[in-house]
């Protein structure tokens, strides 16, 4: 199901009973002491708690609950730093991400060169649920610390003829083991969008989620988040993010093309070449508990499917 920042569900709907009246707890305790603010986030603290519940309030979602935060924090796709699921959350954190720089480039009148601390005095972030789903056929519920992509965009002005946004995230050979290897993937990491798709409101620069600094095993310090595509999309450590006129040659693509197409729109009637796609595991389940049916864009197709009118979503997948 659909999950939304505007019909008035509360985060109790949404989140395990107990985390929410522990929350809830926790800010009786802090008698409405301020956190540490945005600054905060990047130095690794929290967001304000107060603002924080106020929008888990008004936050909508299905009975899904919120992915709990350690099997997130624990089930990582990190080829960088291994081709299996907990050591990245180990391994990570050798990952240097201070100090940080991000440069938008490309097509654009306006190239930036920021620093996290800049970036989030200009975009401050704020929380938003939204569903992640990997093309490996699991799936979760997030609450992101981020801010729309298009912001960034926009203070960058993409010139007219730009049509597409190529994102690259960080070479680090000396804390990322899988780096010193090419065989399996041409490292740095790209990923990209067509411009129309960086534009929507749903596509996201994340910085923290769970109300904390983003952890290095999930795309610590900055990562992009495209709930309504499988998670390969969402690239992770961003170093730079450029407007061009022609379709960026994005790493998974270029491996294995037949098996990861270039829009990895989630879409439950497109078999992976080795699986199905109609169903997938939420994170933290048992292994033998019935699989929850996957959605047409994962869900969000009221907002994103106008994107893809006239495409042939099999073609094109």
């Amino acid at each position: 199901m659909l999950i939304k920042t505007n019909t008035g569900l509360r985060s109790s709907e949404v989140t395990d009973e107990v985390i929410f009246q522990e929350r809830r707890d926790s800010l009786r305790l802090i008698g409405g002491i301020m956190a540490l603010g945005v600054a905060g986030v990047a130095k690794g603290g929290t967001v304000d708690q107060a603002a924080s519940m106020a929008r888990q309030d008004a936050l909508a979602a299905s009975n899904e609950r919120l992915t709990r935060e350690q099997d997130i924090a624990h089930y990582n796709n990190y080829y960088e730093f291994s081709f299996y699921k907990a050591p990245p959350s180990e391994l990570a954190q050798a990952m240097q991400v201070e100090p940080w720089v991000l440069e938008v480039g490309g097509l654009v009148e306006n190239p930036l060169t920021l620093s996290i601390d800049d970036l989030l005095r200009l975009f401050p972030p704020e929380e938003q649920i939204r569903r992640i789903r990997c093309v490996e056929g699991w799936s979760g519920v997030v609450p992101w610390l981020g801010f729309p992509l298009f912001h960034l965009l926009k203070k960058a002005s993409p010139l007219s003829f730009g049509k597409f946004v190529k994102f690259t995230s960080v070479m680090q050979p000396e804390t990322m083991p899988n780096q010193r290897d090419q065989k399996m993937l041409p490292w740095p990491y790209v990923e990209g969008l067509r411009l129309d798709e960086a534009m929507h409101p749903l596509a996201m620069l994340a910085v923290g989620m769970y109300g904390k600094k983003l952890l290095n095993q999930n795309g610590a310090p900055i990562r992009l988040v495209i709930p309504w595509k499988y998670g390969f999309k969402s690239i992770k450590a961003i170093v730079k993010i450029e407007v061009t006129d022609s379709l960026p040659l994005t790493s998974w693509n270029q491996v294995a093309p037949k098996d990861y197409g270039f829009y990895a729109n989630v879409n439950p009637e497109v078999p992976h070449p080795r699986w199905s796609q109609a169903t997938e595991r939420p994170l933290g389940s048992a292994f033998y508990s019935p699989r929850r049916k996957t959605e047409l864009f994962n869900g969000y197709a009221e907002e994103v499917a106008h994107l893809y009118a006239g495409m042939d979503l099999r073609q094109l997948f």
